[in-house]
């Protein structure tokens, strides 16, 4: 089985991740194009563009399906990307996981990103499911771009200004950005309150990964005796096939793809 995942930058490593935990044997195509990110502050015209270019060169690959691992490419493309690509290729888009925060009750924050805050998208999904519980969308300028460049200073501050925002009594956050599951615990610590009960996040890498799976007629490995070792990885960056940033590295889920050797 061969699952494609797509991002402006590094924001994929977590879905990424994600797969590999449900299905080690799976190979994994990464297309991303981190000269033109980030792709929150672009009109979602140039949003869709660069985000088919991406997903073609991911599709050349043959994978048995697509995962949209960015929140604003899947609300400004993931119509034109599944009209190029299915039924051929399973699309994925990446939801914010705003229906199990509300299920376990209130108040709820949705950490993203100032694009997203405050969107139409953003909004409907809340009336959608989260009606009578308290929620509070949080913009969070800088932290997409902060943990792209592993740029430890910048996502310290950018992480505690949204923290500010957040109000005391919440009990779960939403990680509205891929690449915020990347800094998942550093935002737990800043928005954990002493005495409070255990802060709850809610990310979309998961979900994704095991629908993905669905999608492409796989389904997660139950027992990884019989798996001769992991899927290759296959790292594309612009279109031409690399290796992954340096920055992806500083994190966990980079260095466990990293140690697996490239697709030939």
């Amino acid at each position: 089985m061969k699952i494609a995942l797509m991002d402006s930058g590094i924001g994929l490593l977590a879905a990424a991740t994600a797969v590999r935990r449900l299905r080690p044997d799976a190979e994994l195509v990464l297309s991303s194009d981190p000269g033109s990110m980030p792709w929150g502050p672009r009109t979602p015209q140039d949003v869709t563009a660069r985000a088919l270019a991406v997903a073609e060169a991911a599709a050349a690959h043959r994978p048995d399906a697509l995962i949209v691992a960015c929140n604003t490419a899947s609300v400004h493309a993931l119509p034109a990307l599944r009209a190029r690509l299915e039924p051929g290729v399973p699309v994925v888009g990446t939801v914010p996981a705003i229906k199990p925060a509300a299920a376990g009750g209130g108040p709820v924050a949705i950490w993203a990103t100032p694009a997203t805050t405050g969107s139409p998208y953003q909004r409907g999904l809340i009336r959608e499911f989260a009606g009578g519980v308290a929620v509070t969308e949080v913009p969070c300028p800088g932290l997409a771009d902060a943990v792209e460049h592993a740029d430890e200073a910048a996502v310290d501050a950018a992480i505690a200004a949204a923290a500010a925002r957040t109000p005391e009594d919440v009990r779960a956050v939403v990680l509205g950005c891929t690449h915020y599951e990347l800094v998942a615990e550093r935002i737990r610590a800043a928005v954990q309150r002493p005495g409070a009960a255990p802060l709850v996040l809610h990310g979309s890498a998961g979900a994704v990964a095991a629908q993905a799976l669905r999608r492409a007629g796989g389904a997660p490995a139950c027992d990884a005796s019989g798996v001769s070792g992991p899927g290759a990885v296959t790292v594309l960056l612009g279109g031409r096939e690399g290796v992954l940033p340096a920055t992806a590295l500083t994190y966990d889920e980079g260095r466990l793809l990293q140690a697996v050797s490239p697709a030939r």
